[in-house]
């Protein structure tokens, strides 16, 4: 009986065949590039809210620049998504609550892949959570 532990060290139980999809950074990018977008539509319609909205749409996009980097970083042949216009989903409302909505579930998300990365991806991720929630934060 004590053979059976040695003899099993060679099998695998774990999610070591599994395709661990698709990486995490790249929705993150993607809805950092959203809200970017969103703020940059918002402020476009409502211009009075430059003051309040230029900072959060630069941080986004460093944010979206930052998250590609990483992901080229660990995969040097992926292509980062495409920047998209400054056009808004349909039936997104150009609003000041519309992006405080938008940067909130962006933080929330970010926070929760925090939470499964390996330590060297966890201050970027843990960076853009908390940018996030402090622009969150400030447009309530």
């Amino acid at each position: 009986m004590l053979l059976a532990p040695p003899a099993l060290a060679g099998c695998s139980f774990g999610s070591s065949t599994k395709d661990p999809g698709p990486d995490p950074l790249i929705a993150l990018a993607a809805a950092a590039r959203a809200d970017a977008a969103l703020a940059a539509a918002v402020v476009a319609a409502t211009p009075e809210l430059a003051d309040r909205l230029t900072p959060l749409r630069t941080a986004r996009t460093d944010h979206a620049t930052a998250l590609d980097a990483e992901v080229a970083r660990l995969a040097p042949g992926a292509t980062p998504a495409p920047a998209p216009g400054t056009a808004t989903p349909a039936g997104t409302p150009v609003t000041a609550a519309a992006v405080q909505a938008a940067v909130l579930a962006s933080g929330k998300a970010a926070s929760a892949a925090a939470l499964t990365l390996p330590a060297e991806r966890v201050g970027l991720v843990a960076s853009v959570a908390a940018c996030c929630a402090t622009y969150a934060a400030v447009l309530a």
